[in-house]
């Protein structure tokens, strides 16, 4: 009885498959980011751990397009993030927490998209820094404070991607807060300029954030947002060069400012309630990948981070150095194995968590202001 139902299953299913690829075009694809993790100090102890996604979010989708006719086509995607060590949802357990939107596109006008999306900044600026572009958690920012990393998507959003002319593309977006009466709170607003010619690339990218985080069905879903305060915004430049076939050399800049903050996504203690008046970071990152051979490559990495803290008694200002490296050789087209490792030292004097090092994809924050964090790993893309 079961064999004669899959059958029947399987047979729908393939008249399904037909009928939609008469009408349009529908795409399942993922990826699989699996491997192990040590820590030199997580809290005072040694971690030994199996990580999913530390490099790329574990994944799996769905993307499509109708054609509408006069170079109009209906798109969408849709996209789930998961754990492979257990199976379990990411992104705050969402059904498709990494992306989920529906919109139009057009070759002559750009692409008109709503859902929940990544912003500008993301797009069109994370590439340039290796946590975006390469190397995933260890390369990243501390706490990830520019979203380099994805940390978070922007929900409730409306998103406008220019076409590309003379090398220039231009992306928007606005994402609301879906509160009566609080327009304002927990809103987003983004935009970016993009430029591509040749071996050079650069972009420039903003982003605001009016009580990021405040609640779950605003533009930046609590669950996932790193700061809370009462508004954030990030100013982010970035411009790259590619020499041949071997090299690429990028160089990222980004400033945030967060007033008013009441928490940080990272922090083991959080600050006691109306004690902070604001945080601000300076990020300087300088990365590069060098192709021994187009599947055997080696990716470097050095941030230096200042901060400026300041609190109803005074400021302080902290820094972090970062550097990271990885190695990475492709079995396929669809397969590859990679060693990665990353040394952050923190310097700080403000009395609290700023202080000790804690490197995202790290088990925790350290009981020194060093923290060492290594990984042996392979993806695979379906």
């Amino acid at each position: 009885m079961k064999r004669t139902v899959l059958a029947a299953l399987s047979v729908g299913a393939l008249g399904l498959s037909v009928q939609a690829h008469a009408q349009s075009s529908v795409t399942l694809y993922g990826l699989i980011d699996e491997g192990f993790n040590f820590t030199n100090n997580a809290a005072g102890h040694r971690g030994y751990q199996m990580v999913s996604g530390d490099t790329v979010g574990s994944r799996w989708g769905l993307k499509g397009s109708e054609d509408l006719g006069g170079s109009l086509k209906a798109i969408f995607q849709l996209e789930n993030g998961f754990n492979t060590n257990n199976g379990a949802l990411g992104q705050g357990g969402l059904m498709f927490g990494r992306q989920a939107y529906v919109g139009l596109s057009s070759s002559q006008y750009g692409t008109l998209t709503m859902g929940r999306q990544y912003d500008p900044t993301v797009d069109m600026w994370s590439g340039f820094t290796a946590a975006g572009n390469w190397e995933g958690d260890l390369g990243s920012h501390p706490y990830d404070n520019d979203n380099a990393d994805w940390d978070y998507r922007i929900q409730n959003s409306v998103k406008y991607v220019s076409p590309t002319v003379a090398g220039f593309t231009g992306e928007a977006l606005y994402g609301f807060s879906n509160q009566a009466g609080g327009f304002a709170q927990n809103r987003i607003y983004s935009a970016a300029v993009q430029y591509q010619m040749g071996p050079l690339s650069a972009a420039v990218a903003y982003l605001k954030a009016n009580n990021g985080g405040l609640t779950a069905g605003g533009a930046a879903p609590s669950a996932t947002v790193v700061f809370t305060g009462k508004s954030q915004q990030n100013i982010d430049a970035g411009v790259s060069y590619k020499f041949t076939d071997k090299a690429i050399l990028s160089f990222a800049y980004s400033h945030v400012d967060v007033y008013d903050p009441t928490s940080n996504a990272y922090f083991t203690n959080q600050p006691a309630a109306g004690s902070q008046k604001s945080w601000k970071f300076d990020n300087f990152e300088i990365n590069g990948q060098y192709f021994f051979k187009p599947d055997f490559w080696l990716g470097a990495a050095y941030t230096y981070t200042r901060a400026h803290v300041a609190t109803v008694t005074g400021s302080s200002e902290p820094n972090w150095n970062q550097i990271s490296l990885m190695l990475d050789y492709d079995l396929s087209t669809r397969t590859s194995v990679y060693v990665q490792g990353a040394y952050q030292h923190a310097d700080g004097k403000t009395g609290g968590d700023f202080d000790v090092a804690n490197i995202v994809g790290s088990p925790g924050q350290s009981s020194t202001g060093n923290q060492m964090v290594y990984r042996v790993a392979m993806t695979h893309r379906f």
